[in-house]
């Protein structure tokens, strides 16, 4: 991936990696600090400020937090707590991925970036946090770790379409952005059904004294 990129491919990859964040914030920037530490995702010029993805300390610190994502994110309902507790942060490194893709000698397309780059990461995770929240009403626990599971290897499998294919980045984004948008409007039907099931359940009558 040493050509020069074009604006779409660009914007695929930033759109791409900033959805992806949505989901694994953590994971995203330890394999794509891996894959640039080990050469196997060679960057052109354009993109050296990811290279800062490379650093040990931020891969270190990366790494951890994906560790404690990845156990986090398959308890049932601390899944939920974790993707609350995310709901700013993966949108504003979703933002600063997004930032560091856009060529810095073009402010006005970086502020554009960054605004769309942290809206499409909020609404990625607006997405997973509601079809998680449908999946914990399950009352297995095996669902929620399938899911999770599939996640992290999407996440994985996806980001290195992004970055070795900057073609289909787009593509890959504008799937990713439709998924977000029907995971939400199935999970906000889903969960206004049980509410409305649980309203409309008797209460039992209070003993007679």
């Amino acid at each position: 991936m040493t050509e020069h990129l074009g604006i779409m491919e660009i914007l695929g990859i930033a759109g791409s990696v900033s959805l992806l964040s949505g989901w694994r914030l953590y994971l995203t920037v330890l394999a794509t600090g891996l894959a640039m530490r080990y050469n196997v995702l060679p960057l052109p010029e354009h993109l050296a400020s990811l290279q800062v993805l490379a650093n040990p300390w931020v891969m270190g610190i990366a790494g951890l937090a994906a560790f404690m994502e990845f156990f986090a994110d398959k308890v049932v309902w601390l899944d939920s707590v974790w993707d609350t507790v995310h709901t700013f942060i993966r949108p504003i490194g979703g933002a600063l991925l997004a930032l560091a893709v856009i060529d810095p000698a073009d402010p006005a397309t970086q502020a554009i970036a960054f605004i769309l780059g942290g809206g499409a990461s909020l609404l990625a995770h607006g997405g997973k946090a509601s079809a998680r929240a449908v999946v914990n009403t399950s009352p297995e626990p095996f669902s929620n770790i399938a899911v999770s599971a599939v996640e992290d290897v999407a996440t994985t499998g996806l980001l290195y379409l992004a970055y070795s294919h900057p073609v289909a980045a787009g593509v890959v984004a504008a799937v990713l952005l439709v998924l977000a948008i029907v995971l939400m409007v199935i999970a906000w039907r889903v969960l206004r059904r049980i509410f409305l099931k649980v309203q409309g359940e008797p209460k039992p009558a209070l003993p007679e004294v």
